[in-house]
């Protein structure tokens, strides 16, 4: 258990795992040899956190933060109580499993349980394990909420898929105690700064169309006005000092014409990398695609300024 390297527990819609080596380019050498803080403002499953955590021990504390309630009761939990969480973690997954060849029993447990999340009733440590089955359960890991904020995602069409990570879940309570977890909106987490902090934001990402939006992840969408306001709030850091990397889609890949995010970021340095998008219920529409990469850093490993379309 000691050498257990701490990843995420969660399946999630644009998790960055594929963006880490990526990212370690676009990090300021800086943070390789000095204490540090670690910010956080849009957590999702904790790939890069967890990363940073495993790689930089130079890190004295990092902080986490997301406006999903439900998504930090889990860390949470998971932070405090693994144990139980666990315990329910293993019924939940023993009576799924048990379900295999009955589909329509199945599925019945799952809108059952989904309901039950929904409610909000349950102790967080129930909250907690319902949340992680129905990531575990639904279609393709994705978390979507209506308006009403009750998660509508259908089940998904996995056979036997693991819903309880035991180890995996205590490596990942032993991690969290090096951090600070909060629940707001982003901007609090200035709060937290120490003298040499780096940012990570990962926001809902701008929607290439219409029907690729996975934008309700929160009861209150992430529009353009909030893509703005964040950049606001970047701009405020670069002036005090702190460091900062962003990732969001590459809208001028889809549409030349598309300047959104190069107007928006002209005074820093954007980077495009190439990506993949992996959820979509059209797989002809998944594939590679190029994200972006911000920072305000000019001390990174080899970023170049915003390439030329």
């Amino acid at each position: 258990m000691e050498n257990k390297i701490a990843k995420p527990f969660l399946k999630w819609a644009g998790g960055k795992t594929q963006l880490i080596s990526e990212i370690e380019k676009a990090t300021p050498l800086q943070f390789n040899k000095s204490k540090f803080t670690y910010i956080e403002p849009f957590v999702g499953s904790g790939a890069i956190l967890f990363w940073m955590l495993n790689n930089f021990p130079n890190m004295e504390k990092a902080v986490i933060n997301d406006i999903n309630a439900d998504l930090i009761n889990t860390y949470k939990t998971i932070a405090s109580k693994p144990n139980e969480l666990i315990s329910v973690l293993e019924i939940l997954q023993n009576e799924y499993h048990s379900l295999d060849l009955k589909e329509l029993e199945k599925k019945e447990y799952y809108y059952e349980k989904r309901e039950l999340y929904n409610t909000r009733n349950t102790e967080k440590s129930t909250q907690a394990a319902l949340f992680i089955f129905l990531n575990r359960t639904c279609f393709n890991g994705l978390y979507r909420v209506n308006k009403s904020n009750g998660y509508n995602v259908p089940m998904g069409s996995y056979k036997k898929p693991t819903i309880c990570e035991r180890e995996n879940i205590l490596a990942v309570s032993k991690a969290l105690q090096r951090v600070e977890i909060l629940c707001g909106d982003y901007q609090k987490t200035l709060e937290s700064v120490s003298q040499n902090s780096l940012f990570y934001f990962d926001p809902p990402y701008k929607p290439l169309n219409e029907t690729s939006s996975f934008n309700s992840y929160a009861k209150d969408e992430f529009n353009d006005f909030e893509q703005i306001r964040l950049r606001d709030f970047c701009a405020k850091l670069d002036l005090m000092g702190h460091q900062w990397i962003l990732s969001n889609s590459d809208v001028k890949g889809k549409d030349m014409n598309d300047n959104f995010f190069d107007d928006l970021y002209s005074q820093f340095i954007i980077n495009r990398v190439d990506a993949k998008r992996s959820i979509n219920a059209n797989p002809e529409k998944r594939g590679k695609l190029t994200e972006l990469l911000i920072t305000n850093s000019k001390s990174s490993q080899h970023f170049q300024t915003v390439a030329n379309f």
